[in-house]
């Protein structure tokens, strides 16, 4: 037997040593190898001869211990009908040896163990099985939603069948009181014994119908944990023994008990009671529509290339390494990258990117995205679970069976619920009968306490709207963790924004041509994209880019010489080239002149320049920027709409981190931050009283995500960023971020509402049925009516939290720049302004007004102001003021 074990307590390769001497001298042990770096040991070992505990006790005797090995599962539990339920399986499975945490799930149906090797799993199923519940392991969705839907089947003919029983039964025992006409044979006073025996027919095929009612009921009672089916079977088994009593009494001859006959108080609850049942579960069914959604966009089958030919192979025999064909039109079946072909795939159902993307050989593709034009080969690289999607529907499923804090008052008092329920039924059975009211009043009281109490809101109350909240974010390409994450973004007060590639695109491009007019832009680009193909900085790739992009073709370099820290220095064309910052001008001693103006204004704009000199002549400057994302402008408006504070961590000098602060409309900023100290960063925030919020991509964000109080990772980022996040964004939008927060605002106002409506239906609906409101000459609750208004209580908390999935984005704010210019004095002046404004890009709306000498421009993405003061100078005219608006 193959056995790993972890193990504390090794500080050094001696350790290591020592153990392995230690365990290999035992009888039975074929090899042991320790690895110092992971701290395991691995072991092969005859169980006949040897068992583990005999290797763990030598194992410490040697020095160190055996860590226990931990294992989170998810088990389906079957059985339950209310959180008292649920609250009595969390509390049977915590109490287990090994057992380190246990989360019950009403809504799903599901128990999550983190456990380690101590646990006996039989054992703790079976003491579940005693207390009235059976524990399983988890089955597919598949094979869940089969299930569940069989059970709604079976709820629906049962429903039906109550139904076809309590309405008769209903007319017969109510009707002639309401003026309706029964046959003579019927007839409550003339034939009290066919009357009687009539609704005790009709009743029992109900009863009988119901019979989990009692069957769970009385079990959980007997074994002391008792749950909403308890105090239906206790209500409706009163009702229906008196009127078995009422029911011998009239064959006895006493007729007067022809009014005391409670049969159609047990139908009708009953079926009342089921017909909640069959909504509540209906309606719960919907809240995994998320879930079903994500798994009916894998295709079952792939076009796998095998020896030249196409081999049409299901989902489930497609392999790593696999070469597959994908035609337009056709969703891809796991992940992969491609091989041979160009097409442009649609990401929306993973990212929600509404654009199809292009992508060509060497590009990453993702499982059940569609191929919307080009044939294309690619190759497996990741199949089954560790699918994209898979991955997904697996994060999915662990936040929704996940609890949120605010979940811990309603257990906390649904696990004492009912008991209190059945004490102030009994309680107010024996004051009524106390204050000289009949039998059949007190057990009318009796009845109505047991079943209008209703612990299932509170259990439900939580569980759903998480699911339906993580659904909702999974639709909208945000993925949430856990629902703990989910509570703690809507108190989130600070965001904390990384700047490259969460602000930024993260890539480097070419902005700007400044030429000297010794050359052309053209030419300028073609020499510097020469000498900057033989380099692998970002820098260089982005002018070599841009080159490509224009068709130039490349001049031989040759002379390369990297210049550290100063730039690079080759010849072409038998010319001396210099690209490079100031300090190589000024080493070379390359007058700059009036271009240093022209510099320090491209850095404060946020990009990069460099200088270029062709024979000792300063002959052009090159600009490059990481360019602001265009969402990324209205993306902190939103955040700073939703009273947050907003601030921008960069490793960028002060000028640059200014410029990109002021492009974005970020006030608070830190430039010049090492990556090992962006987690200072954050914990500083921390210490002020704040909870905070880190979005980040790259490698260095992941120890301030780890620490933040809610990570927000990106999802075109690293996967060590994203592991280390509690909320992925997949379509790298920052506008997300703002989306999520409204939806944990939206989600726990949801649960807050669930609670509230819980918990007030009860202190209400209680105290009605215990006759407070009879003793100052009010009303008396029916039975009936309560029996009504508990399972609308049910039903009501998960249509509530089905409104969660209406959540909208939020509309795009109109960002407006208002210019006063100086110099218009005509319409010419207005027309040449208006035109020179529209060649800006991202302008959706230019309007000049001669009269107030200003012009209003509307705009997307970002516009930088000394952008617009240079194309309005181009048109002969000065700016004066630049002010933003909404």
């Amino acid at each position: 037997m193959k056995k790993q074990l972890k193990i504390e307590g090794m500080t050094c390769s001696a350790c290591a040593v020592s153990i392995e001497k230690s365990t290999k001298k035992l009888s039975g042990v074929t090899s042991s190898s320790v690895n110092l770096a992971t701290e395991t040991l691995q072991i092969d070992f005859d169980e006949s001869k040897l068992s583990l505990d005999e290797i763990k006790s030598t194992i410490e005797k040697t020095g160190y211990k055996v860590k226990k090995n931990e294992t989170t599962e998810t088990f389906d539990v079957s059985g339950m009908t209310c959180s008292a339920c649920s609250r009595t399986v969390e509390r049977i499975t915590n109490k287990q040896v090994g057992v380190i945490q246990a989360n019950v799930n009403l809504a799903q149906e599901k128990l999550t163990i983190t456990y380690n090797d101590e646990l006996n799993l039989n054992e703790l199923f079976k003491k579940v099985m005693i207390a009235g519940y059976k524990v399983t392991k988890a089955a597919s969705y598949e094979d869940n939603k089969k299930k569940k839907d069989k059970t709604i089947s079976v709820m629906r003919f049962k429903l039906i069948l109550a139904f076809i029983f309590m309405l008769p039964l209903l007319y017969v025992s109510m009707g002639h009181m309401i003026g309706l006409p029964l046959p003579a044979v019927l007839h409550p006073t003339h034939e009290a014994f066919n009357f009687a025996l009539a609704q005790l027919i009709l009743t029992i095929p109900i009863v009988m119908v119901g019979y989990k009612f009692y069957t769970i009921g009385f079990k959980t009672l007997i074994k002391g944990n008792p749950n909403m089916d308890s105090l239906v079977a206790l209500g409706t088994s009163a009702a229906f023994i008196f009127g078995v009593y009422a029911f011998i009494r009239i064959i006895a001859g006493d007729v007067h008990y022809v009014h005391n006959l409670y049969f159609e108080t047990t139908g009708v609850i009953i079926t009342l009671i089921l017909l909640g049942k069959y909504f509540e579960t209906v309606s719960k069914g919907k809240t995994s529509e998320a879930i079903k959604k994500l798994l009916d966009l894998t295709p079952k089958k792939a076009n796998v290339v095998k020896d030249n030919q196409i081999i049409e192979t299901p989902i489930e025999q497609v392999f790593e390494g696999d070469i597959i064909l994908v035609k337009p039109g056709e969703r891809l079946p796991v992940d992969g990258i491609i091989i041979e072909g160009e097409t442009a795939i649609d990401e929306s159902m993973i990212t929600g990117e509404s654009m199809p993307i292009e992508k060509s050989v060497n590009d990453k593709v993702i499982g059940a995205s569609i191929n919307t034009n080009g044939s294309i080969k690619y190759q497996a690289t990741k199949v089954g679970k560790d699918t994209v999607l898979a991955q997904i529907v697996k994060l999915v499923e662990e936040a929704q069976g996940s609890k949120a804090p605010i979940a811990k008052l309603a257990d906390q008092v649904s696990g004492i619920f009912v008991p209190i329920v059945m004490s102030l039924a009994i309680l107010s059975f024996i004051f009524w009968l106390l204050m000289g009211k009949e039998l059949t009043f007190a057990i009318e009281i009796l009845v109505a306490v047991l079943v209008i109490a209703c612990p299932c809101a509170l259990g439900l109350a939580t569980p759903t709207a998480i699911m339906v909240g993580t659904g909702k974010g999974a639709e909208l390409g945000i993925l949430i963790k856990s629902g703990e994450a989910l509570e703690v973004f809507h108190k989130t007060n600070v965001v904390v924004l990384d700047k490259t590639g969460t602000i930024t695109k993260g890539v480097p491009e070419l902005t700007d041509i400044v030429t000297t007019n010794i050359y052309d832009e053209m030419q300028i680009l073609q020499i510097a994209a020469s000498i900057e193909a033989k380099s692998e900085h970002p820098i260089a790739k982005a002018i070599v880019d841009k080159a490509s992009q224009k068709g130039i073709k490349l001049k031989e370099t040759t002379a390369f010489k990297n210049v550290v820290g100063h730039g690079i220095e080759a010849i072409i064309d038998e010319k001396t080239i210099l690209i490079g910052n100031k300090r190589l001008m000024e080493k070379y001693e390359i007058k700059l002149g009036q271009t240093l103006k022209i510099t320090d204004e491209l850095a404060s704009a946020g990009k990069t320049p460099m200088y270029l000199a062709i024979d000792k002549t300063l002959s052009g400057i090159i600009a490059v920027s990481d360019p602001i994302k265009p969402s990324s402008v209205n993306a902190i408006k939103q955040l700073k709409a939703q009273g947050l504070r907003v601030v921008m961590l960069t490793g960028d000098n002060e000028i640059t981190a200014k410029a990109i602060s002021n492009q974005v409309g970020i006030t608070e900023y830190v430039a010049e931050v090492l990556p090992e100290d962006k987690k200072d960063e954050v914990e500083k925030l921390q210490i002020e009283g704040n909870i905070v919020a880190m979005v980040g991509d790259g490698i260095n964000d992941a120890p301030a995500l780890a620490i933040a109080d809610v990570g927000v990772a990106i999802g075109s980022g690293t996967d060590v960023a994203i592991e280390s996040a509690d909320i992925v964004l997949m379509k790298s939008d920052l506008n997300d971020v703002a989306l999520a927060i409204d939806l944990s605002n939206k989600t726990i106002k949801n649960i807050k509402e669930n609670l509230f409506w819980a918990f007030f239906y009860n202190v209400i609906g209680i105290p009605v049925a215990m006759g407070v409101l009879y003793l100052f000459n009010g009303p008396l609750l029916d039975p009936m009516l309560a029996g009504a208004a508990m399972s609308f209580s049910s039903v009501s908390v998960v249509l509530n939290a089905l409104r969660l999935k209406k959540l909208q984005k939020r509309k795009n704010f109109k960002m407006t720049k208002v210019i006063k210019i100086e110099g218009m004095s005509c319409m010419h002046c207005v027309k040449r302004v208006d035109q020179a404004l529209k060649t800006l890009d991202g302008v959706t709306g230019v309007s000049v007004n001669l009269e107030l000498k200003q012009a209003s421009v509307d705009y997307q993405g970002s516009i930088n102001d000394e952008v617009i003061k240079s194309v309005i100078d181009d048109a002969g005219y000065d700016v004066l003021s630049i002010e933003e608006s909404l």
